[in-house]
């Protein structure tokens, strides 16, 4: 049994299995992942804001991103993207979260990409917490997110030593 492997009511073994997304069929899957991570996590954003990025998350920011997807019985239930050496997204479905799922697209990232970098909303401590437990340390932060909204940003890397 792996490290990230959990056991459901049966007993039997849920742990995550990996793969390459199988492409644009596969993203309103995706989609109602992030948004189930986001409702759970980003309490600081509106309605309004969650479907102004969830409409970015379907038709710009999926296709820009290689993409890893985690299944759980063949369902996914959780995804990360890199570019460029930075991990650009990492959800999981709410009835997910604590059951190793994200840890396990994080080693796979930081397996791929040792200097891994990641961007993390300041006002949702649930995941940066995740990060520094991993190994990541704050390098900087943004006042704005990338789309200029008023959403601090910390930028992380990985200690080295």
């Amino acid at each position: 049994m792996s490290l990230n492997a959990h056991t459901d009511d049966l007993g039997q073994n849920t742990a995550p299995v990996l793969r390459a997304c199988e492409g644009p069929d596969e993203w309103p899957a995706l989609v109602r992942i992030w948004r189930s991570a986001v409702e759970a996590t980003h309490d600081f954003l509106t309605p309004e804001d969650i479907d102004f990025y969830e409409e970015r998350i379907a038709n710009e920011y999926l296709a820009a991103v290689t993409l890893t997807v985690a299944t759980v019985d063949d369902v996914p239930v959780g995804f990360s993207g890199t570019a460029d050496g930075k991990l650009e997204m990492l959800f999981i479905d709410r009835r997910q979260h604590g059951r190793g799922v994200g840890t396990a697209l994080l080693r796979k990232a930081i397996d791929e990409t040792p200097d891994l970098l990641v961007d993390v909303n300041e006002q949702n401590p649930q995941a940066v917490g995740f990060y520094e437990r991993h190994g990541f340390v704050t390098l900087a932060r943004s006042d704005i997110d990338a789309d200029g909204r008023p959403f601090p940003i910390l930028h992380l890397g990985r200690r080295t030593r």
